[in-house]
């Protein structure tokens, strides 16, 4: 997120007080970002953040590193909002822990809705805080007062150590097969790896990718094409060619897999593709395994083994 569209670009993805001190501000699990949410608010399941069930009201957290505050702080200007279809109501510049924030409201246009939004951007030494909040259409005033009180209160925490954030993740792997894991993202996706370096470029190293996305999932005569629009959409491989496709039920869920050859995109190696989906009745998780093709036997076996310890929480 480098360009001045990019807080937008988060809005349409989901979504002069004193600062609440962290020991009074609820994190979401695995999150350094936290607040005190409005009273009928509850963490969300799988994402970091609060959501009221009877209204859909929604407050979303995202953390990014520390050098992406200057380019989305330009983008919080009052014509880079309004070219984004967003209708500034308030400004405020909050002071969040050490660093500053700015927090904005107003109304969204997305499509033929107008959707009320507010926006913290907060900035501290060692991360970029991004919170995202979002009322129903219509919602009563209120609503939207006790939401801009709940953004004011906004806390950061120091980083959390690697295993904290993999217990908090909403699924739970059994068997790593060898692979470790590297870096957690957004509270519901894990990186890992197999070798010594932690970012893999290349395909130099046989990378897995296990995420848990909290959208309904597509009926099932429509998993085969969910899959493989799935499969077309990764960006780092290119040129995929089929070489299994199939739906199996496991553990009392529906899955699919497809195992693919395919190019890696910043390397022009070619690589071997297995991407398994599991479809639970409220979300659906995705993994997908990536590996130098002359490393597929040794490979392939392991993808296989963490794929079928994986378990929903």
């Amino acid at each position: 997120m480098t360009s001045s569209r990019a807080p937008i670009i988060c809005l349409a993805i989901l979504l002069s007080g004193g600062v609440a001190p962290a020991a009074d501000a609820v994190f979401p699990p695995g999150s350094r970002i936290g607040l005190v949410p409005p009273p009928d608010m509850k963490p969300s399941r799988g994402v970091a953040g609060f959501r009221d069930p009877r209204t859909g009201a929604a407050i979303v957290t995202i953390e990014m590193p520390a050098e992406a505050y200057p380019s989305l702080a330009a983008g919080f200007s009052d014509e880079a909002l309004k070219a984004q279809g967003f209708k500034l109501e308030t400004r405020e510049t909050p002071r969040i822990g050490v660093g500053g924030g700015i927090l904005v409201s107003g109304e969204q246009t997305e499509g033929a809705t107008i959707v009320p939004k507010t926006v913290l951007l907060a900035s501290d030494p060692s991360m970029t805080a991004l919170v995202i909040a979002q009322a129903p259409r219509g919602a009563p005033a209120a609503v939207q007062t006790e939401i801009m009180a709940a953004l004011r209160t906004v806390a950061l925490r120091p980083p959390l150590e690697l295993d904290e954030q993999i217990a908090a993740l909403p699924f739970r792997i059994g068997d790593t097969a060898g692979f470790r894991p590297v870096r957690v993202v957004a509270g519901n996706s894990v990186f890992l790896t197999d070798g010594a370096s932690d970012t893999v470029r290349d395909a130099e190293q046989p990378i897995l990718i296990v995420a848990q996305s909290f959208a309904p999932a597509p009926p099932l005569d429509q998993h085969a094409t969910f899959a493989r629009a799935a499969l077309a959409g990764n960006t780092f491989i290119k040129d995929a060619v089929i070489e299994r496709a199939q739906s199996f039920r496991q553990a009392g869920v529906q899955w699919n897999e497809i195992v693919a050859r395919a190019t890696d995109v910043q390397s022009s190696r070619p690589v071997i593709v297995m991407q398994t989906i599991r479809f639970d009745p409220d979300s659906y998780t995705r993994m997908v395994g990536v590996v130098r093709a002359e490393q597929r036997d040794g490979v392939m076996p392991r993808f296989r083994r963490v794929v079928d310890s994986l378990a929903v929480k």
